[in-house]
């Protein structure tokens, strides 16, 4: 399917989801006449790029508190990737990663091509599967654990004991909301991995769009003591650095492609 056919599909989604209030994943997929997956896939890239909220077996609009104005697809595409660019600069050949699922920090796979020697741990099945087929054939480690359809990666007990049997170099992981005073934010209830991630990482570096900033949800899931780095894009005003800095957290923000 097309790029343009794609987008289509995920424009008139949004605009069932703010018309009926919630929709249900089985019924998209037999209107859109395609997969439950497919549909998953979806709505979890509208919900990364805040348009809209998935609840288990469907989806509701955005509360109106989080609300951002209307983004262009491709550019916000574009901004992942400055900000994937970034964060690979921090990784040295022979390094020992964990790459929480979501697709911010799927975008960091095509800049792993160039480093030699990485042992990669993930809970994603579609960031493994990408980088089994990087021709520097790093070393993947899967979590294992219990699949989680809202999330589409794996969670639980099982894949926090099988974190706790290694040590990393760093964590890249993505971020619903950055709430400048406590550190990043979910409404998701599974963020218990996000935090043992965390704790047997070195350096945790979160990499998310500066639209996200300001997005203060109920669950806080990683506090600025927890983060060494947090990249962005060019759009993250000297203000908020300044507050995120004042936690002691290294901020980077990705230079504007110039294209």
């Amino acid at each position: 399917m097309s790029k343009r056919n794609i987008q289509q599909r995920r424009r008139l989604i949004v605009e069932r989801v703010n018309e009926q209030g919630e929709v249900k994943v089985d019924d998209l997929a037999h209107y859109f006449n395609t997969s439950v997956v497919t549909i998953r896939k979806d709505l979890a890239e509208l919900e990364s790029n805040g348009l809209l909220l998935r609840r288990y077996g469907g989806a509701i609009p955005l509360p109106s508190e989080l609300l951002m104005d209307d983004k262009n697809e491709p550019e916000v595409s574009n901004r992942k990737k400055m900000i994937a660019k970034a964060a690979a600069t921090l990784i040295k050949d022979h390094h020992r990663l964990i790459l929480d699922s979501g697709s911010t920090t799927a975008a960091l796979l095509p800049e792993l091509s160039s480093k030699q020697g990485l042992v990669v741990m993930t809970n994603s099945l579609s960031i493994a599967a990408s980088l089994r087929e990087l021709e520097n054939e790093p070393v993947l480690l899967m979590t294992g654990g219990t699949w989680d359809p809202h999330s589409e990666a794996f969670q639980g007990k099982v894949a926090e004991q099988v974190l706790q049997s290694y040590d990393f170099d760093q964590l890249f992981i993505g971020a619903d909301g950055i709430d400048v005073d406590r550190g990043t934010t979910t409404f998701n209830e599974l963020f218990g991995l996000s935090q043992v991630m965390a704790q047997v990482a070195r350096e945790v570096i979160v990499m998310a769009e500066s639209d996200k900033v300001g997005r203060k949800m109920h669950n806080l899931e990683l506090a600025w003591d927890k983060i060494s780095v947090f990249v962005t894009d060019h759009r993250l005003t000297e203000d908020q650095q300044q507050q995120i800095e004042a936690h002691g957290v290294t901020v980077i923000r990705a230079a504007c492609d110039a294209k």
